[in-house]
């Protein structure tokens, strides 16, 4: 409704004091009603207000076009109040403004200040929903390496019982090896010394696996509270999340530098969260170093574990070989002493034979007539002096060498039968030494199982 100004007429009748404080009020009015109306828009059609002047007061009223064209102006606002706003700013001039009088808010301003509200709401949810997004894979991917750590940690176990298992074959290897018979074959040599560098290989790759699998699972205990503060944050984010459709994952195709821009403690991505998201990426990092750690680990081990295990072999295969020649030069050396204690013997005989031939028959019943030495020619010859027959001083003389030459050989045919005796003891303790040895190769084959390592890293470790 528009307000209609009388004008005053021209005769004065009252005191011009009287008039002059009227016109002050009503021009005072005028320009407060100015002030409040400056804010305004044209869409609110105010009627327009009037000029006062010291003398006189004019009024110029709207005509009846321009009272339409603002009726029409003031319907379309209360057409278009439910319309809703992009932001709650519009609304509301800013604090450049303050001079000049703010608009009459609409019947609509509830409506709007709601609708502003779930706009808020539901952008703030978005990028809730964003940032619980990128803290679940997050720890999707942490418990992915976890996993993997998890399965290195298996092959670690096994390869730390192929070890053990080996040390235990290396400590029955040298006790089957202190099981040869003879003193001599008891005496460290080369397959001893390997043998003992086989388990101090073994001893030193048993520490490092060990270490490696300590490693592990402080490793393994970083990666499982990681991913617990990530789903503690997840959990906690999600809070906001009651109202929104699980079928549509905001933030599902968002990177991480599109939601981890700004950190603040009231905003979806608060500094928690960047910092839970940082120290597990930074224990994902280490993980992944440490598998890398573990798996070259792992096959020098089985390198390493491989090339003593062949070398002791290979030793012990070098030690049967030197054993059997030996024994087959032995066996040899033995039919040459039994063939020339044979001949000895047959020597010693013959001469037994002669000395006691030389020595004549034990009864002097037995001395034939011509093996006299008192025979009639031998009295006659000797009848005459300094005729004296050497016969007797050569019997006496060959006697005595006859004896020597049996005493000789008696001594050296005894060292042959002791020479024979040593080389068959010498050959039974090479024997039993070779199948000591045999049995232990054979022994070592059988236990060292290869199914107790994984074929990946043996094929990696060739």
């Amino acid at each position: 409704m528009q307000v209609q100004l009388v004008p005053l007429g021209s005769v004065t009748i009252g005191p011009q004091s009287w008039r002059d404080g009227t016109v002050r009020s009503i021009q005072r009015t005028e320009r407060l009603i100015r002030q409040t109306r400056a804010g305004w828009s044209a869409a609110c059609s105010w009627p327009r207000t009037v000029s006062f002047s010291p003398k006189r007061i004019n009024s110029s009223p709207k005509t009846d076009g321009e009272k339409i064209s603002a009726e029409e102006r003031h319907s379309s606002v209360f057409r278009n109040k439910t319309t809703r706003p992009k932001t709650t700013g519009a609304m509301f001039p800013s604090g450049s403004h303050r001079g000049s009088v703010a608009p009459f808010p609409p019947t609509s301003l509830r409506e709007q200040c709601a609708a502003a509200s779930v706009t808020v709401a539901r952008e703030y949810m978005r990028r809730v929903r964003e940032v619980e997004g990128q803290l679940r894979r997050q720890a999707a991917r942490v418990t992915e390496e976890a996993t993997k750590l998890e399965r290195e940690r298996s092959h670690l176990e096994r390869t730390l019982r192929s070890i053990t298992s080996n040390l235990t074959v290396n400590r029955r290897s040298s006790e089957g090896r202190r099981k040869r018979p003879a003193t001599t074959e008891t005496e460290k040599d080369g397959a001893d010394f390997l043998l003992l560098w086989e388990r101090r290989e073994l001893l030193q790759l048993k520490r490092d696996l060990e270490a490696a699998m300590r490693s592990t699972l402080t490793q393994l205990q970083a990666l499982a509270e990681s991913s617990r503060q990530l789903l503690d944050c997840a959990g906690e984010r999600a809070l906001v999340l009651e109202l929104l459709p699980h079928s549509s994952s905001a933030g599902g195709d968002q990177s991480p530098a599109q939601t981890s821009n700004k950190t603040d403690p009231i905003s979806p991505f608060t500094p928690d969260c960047k910092q839970v998201l940082d120290s597990s990426s930074l224990t994902v990092n280490q993980s992944q170093l440490l598998r890398e750690n573990i798996r070259q680990m792992l096959t020098s081990a089985i390198a390493r574990q491989n090339t003593a295990h062949r070398t002791v072999n290979d030793g012990l295969i070098k030690k049967i070989a030197e054993t059997v020649n030996l024994q087959q030069t032995l066996t040899m050396m033995s039919a040459a002493a039994k063939q020339a204690m044979f001949h000895k013997q047959r020597e010693v005989n013959f001469i037994r034979y002669s000395h006691d031939r030389a020595q004549g028959p034990e009864c002097s019943s037995d001395v034939l007539s011509r093996e006299k030495l008192d025979r009639p020619l031998v009295q006659v010859y000797q009848r005459h002096p300094g005729t004296q027959l050497p016969e007797a001083a050569h019997l006496i003389q060959g006697s005595a060498v006859l004896q020597s030459c049996l005493k000789s050989s008696e001594g050296e045919l005894a060292k042959l039968q002791h020479a024979c005796q040593q080389l068959q003891d010498n050959l039974r303790g090479k024997r039993a030494a070779a199948q000591v040895d045999a049995a232990v190769v054979c022994m070592r084959r059988h236990q060292a199982d290869k199914r107790a390592v994984p074929s990946f890293l043996q094929q990696g470790a060739h």
